[in-house]
């Protein structure tokens, strides 16, 4: 790891930048109200700059505007309502109920509305009690309504000094995650590589990657300035974004046989060096990376164009002196791969000069994507809550979940009577997840987090007395809390408590220890509270949904693999309908990959048919990236003469890509079948490969290479492999899928 690199990329970071921002929108105001005595007073406003400001989650501007006004308007609400009747235990109970279900049943409308409702509850938890507002509801619920007007107004402003601010953070992230899929891809090439640990790293980078994909093409498209600005920013920040995404499917499409290669070439170099050169590819995207997220040009590390010419010049020498009629087809699997290169080295030149942003980067560049086929659409209407009002719902599992560990840590509060039992139902609120993996993490760094931190205060707190070094650290403990709070949750957990405790020392130092000792009970006892409802109140097991994602990930292949495949049957292929199926199959591959990944956090006795599943999602990545690959040469090549051969083999595929789909749904009549069907055999291929093999023996490599049949025979003989390795793959998940259904039975 390069750690000056990844400070940059943190420093310039869309994470840092909000950390900041919720600092500072915290601390300018209270600075204010302290130095004119009434900060205790106006402490809610503050809390709601704060959290208001968390549900701030990158997207599109007009919806980032539009959550934020009604999170401020339901949290008032909530203030009122909760503030007023508080005293009434029986109403608290009642709210519990009311409150927990539908904020926490509202994350069926996606991440931003769920959001919204945790804030809300959060709210809720922090007026449950008199210590925020005493008997001024109002008052208090208006101040902290204020807070977060506070924000909202500085959102406003940052966005019009920097609209594409956050645009170039995201798109920077994503960069530089490419850059990392690309140095492990690089480690394949290196001597004995481990290649489940690599698939493993590989897999978790992917969906990395998604994630990002997702949140970038929410902001692009659904911006409308972005996509019909005619400023040169916004025109070369598409441009990278379409680059971005075009990039990772070359990677992801230049699997080969690793295997095969290091048996071949293992005794030369040539390897070695590829792998060298991938590297220094990889560093080069990471330092775009921090250059679009910081605004300035990149400086590149590395002279490419002469590191490819040291890499093709070493295989022209070896292919010269070693290729022979016998390993011919070894070399032609290398030209491949030294194509791949040559195709990311221009990529990557061609975004080093974009970073300049210079007008002639995107001259004569048109989106050319129908933006409405790339972003995610979500549905508010009612009924989607109201279908999801059953067991059978994952939400509403959740959503129950929630509000009995919500009726037990109050409860709880009750009877210990604690200075601040309202942190054991904070703690139930952030550390209940929908997934059981998710919540059991977010337990350990809760608990861990809140010991480090309310160690680490002591410290502070014993050694130092200055208020203005104290000050200073409290706003450093405030920027980490946020800035990690959705990348490292034991980080930003121990700063939360940190700053937390320093804040007490300032308002109330008499009662330091007391908070100390009450931080650290809370939290342990609502983290108690929240594994055992995670464990035993209506768990969704991952095993139980994995089935409907394998679905899922056979579809959108099936569909991405039978658009390509028709290419080479003499149909014109739909390059918007491409990328739509492309992103369809890379999702589907991700969502599984996490899944599969969820799974492992879990009791061992919910990981069923582990070893069968990690088979399957390899099989699967494999089969995306083996169509990723034929879609390459599908847009660019078109031998109609061979349509006839390809036409049956499509069909065969075709056929097994059904058998894996009806094996899931517990169709089994004819998928023993088709394990036993081979693929047709190209017998025009066959014939050329025999010519080829001829001319070398006979007029040797030089003469050879004249023949006008190379090039057709190397690009037909990797689309061929190609179709043979979907086929193989496809059948190996037929086989997986059967181990699995023979082992249910």
């Amino acid at each position: 790891m390069n750690y000056l690199d990844e400070f940059k990329k943190f420093i310039s970071s869309h994470y840092l930048f909000t950390g900041v921002r919720l600092t500072l929108g915290a601390i300018i105001p209270s600075l204010i109200f302290y130095h004119y005595g009434i900060l205790g007073e106006m402490i809610a406003f503050p809390l709601g700059t704060l959290l208001l400001g968390g549900i701030d989650n990158p997207g599109p501007y007009h919806r980032r505007r539009n959550s934020l006004l009604i999170a401020i308007l339901t949290c008032f609400v909530v203030a009122c309502v909760t503030g007023f009747l508080r005293h009434i235990h029986f109403i608290v109970f009642l709210e519990i109920i009311v409150f927990g279900m539908f904020f926490s049943l509202v994350g069926v409308y996606g991440n931003r509305v769920n959001s919204i409702g945790l804030i809300s509850l959060l709210v809720f938890v922090f007026n449950i009690d008199d210590h925020l507002s005493g008997d001024m509801v109002l008052r208090t619920a208006l101040i902290f309504s204020a807070g977060g007007i506070w924000y909202f107004i500085l959102f406003m402003v940052l966005q019009k000094l920097m609209p594409y601010k956050l645009i170039q953070q995201l798109l920077g992230e994503n960069f530089v995650e490419l850059g990392k899929l690309l140095s492990i891809k690089a480690d394949y090439y290196f001597s004995n590589p481990d290649y489940d640990e690599l698939f493993n790293r590989m897999v978790h980078q992917q969906v990395l990657l998604r994630e990002n994909h997702e949140n970038l093409r929410e902001i692009l498209f659904k911006t409308r300035e972005i996509v019909t600005e005619s400023t040169t920013k916004s025109r070369i920040l598409m441009l990278m974004f379409l680059d971005s995404i075009d990039l990772f499917e070359r990677i992801l499409n230049s699997q080969q046989n690793y295997a095969n290669l290091h048996r071949a070439f293992d005794h030369t170099k040539v390897l070695r060096l590829f792998g060298t050169y991938i590297t220094w590819l990889a560093a080069e995207l990471q330092q775009i990376g921090i250059a679009v997220q910081s605004g300035f040009p990149s400086n590149k590390k590395h002279d490419l164009d002469e590191a490819f010419n040291k890499c093709q010049s070493a295989f022209e020498q070896m292919r010269a002196y070693k290729m022979n009629h016998d390993n011919m087809e070894d070399f032609i699997m290398l030209r491949q791969i030294l194509n791949a290169l040559q195709d990311i080295t221009e990529r990557v030149k061609k975004l080093h000069r974009a970073t300049t942003y210079d007008a002639d980067v995107s001259h004569g560049f048109s989106a050319n994507v129908e933006a409405d086929h790339f972003t995610p659409k979500q549905d508010y209407h009612p009924r989607i809550l109201l279908d999801n009002l059953s067991l059978k719902s994952s939400h509403f599992r959740h959503a129950v979940r929630v509000t009995v560990g919500l009726l037990i840590g109050y409860i709880a509060s009750l009877f210990f009577e604690l200075g601040h039992g309202y942190w054991i139902l904070l703690t139930i609120v952030v550390i209940l997840k929908p997934a059981f993996s998710i919540t059991k993490q977010r337990n350990l760094h809760r608990i861990g987090g809140t010991l480090l931190g309310v160690l680490t205060g002591f410290l502070i707190l014993y050694l130092l007395h200055d208020a203005t070094t104290l000050f200073v650290l409290m706003i450093f403990a405030m920027i980490t809390a946020y800035s990690f709070l959705k990348t490292n949750y034991l980080i930003a957990s121990t700063s939360i408590t940190l700053y937390v405790i320093l804040s007490f020392n300032f308002l109330n130092p008499e009662h330091i220890t007391a908070v100390l000792q009450e931080r650290l009970l809370d939290t342990v006892i609502g983290s108690a509270i929240a594994y055992v409802i995670s464990s035993y109140v209506l768990p969704v097991w991952e095993h139980t949904q994995i089935n409907q994602y394998i679905t899922d990930a056979l579809n959108a292949n099936r569909k991405y693999f039978n658009l390509v495949a028709a290419k080479f049957t003499g149909k014109e292929l739909n390059i918007n309908d491409l990328k739509v199926l492309r992103k369809d199959a890379i999702i589907a591959m991700a969502n599984l990959s996490d899944n599969f990944q969820k799974m492992l956090s879990e009791p061992k006795r919910q990981q069923m048919n582990m070893e069968e599943y990690h088979q399957f999602v390899a099989t699967s990545h494999m089969l995306t990236s083996y169509i990723a690959s034929l879609s390459t040469y599908a847009q660019t090549l078109n031998y109609a003469e061979f349509s006839v051969e390809f036409e049956l083999m499509i069909r065969q595929i075709d056929r097994q890509l059904q058998a894996a789909m009806d094996m899931i749904e517990g169709k089994t009549s004819s998928t023993f079948e088709i394990t036993r069907e081979s693929l047709p055999q190209n017998q025009k291929l066959v014939e050329l490969l025999a010519k080829r093999k001829k001319e070398i023996k006979e007029l040797g490599i030089e003469k050879a290479d004249q023949s006008p049949a190379r090039k057709m025979l190397s690009d037909l003989k990797t689309i061929n492999g190609l179709f043979e390795l979907i086929s193989t793959i496809t059948i190996d998940e037929i086989k997986i899928l059967q181990k699995i259904k023979a082992v249910k039975i």
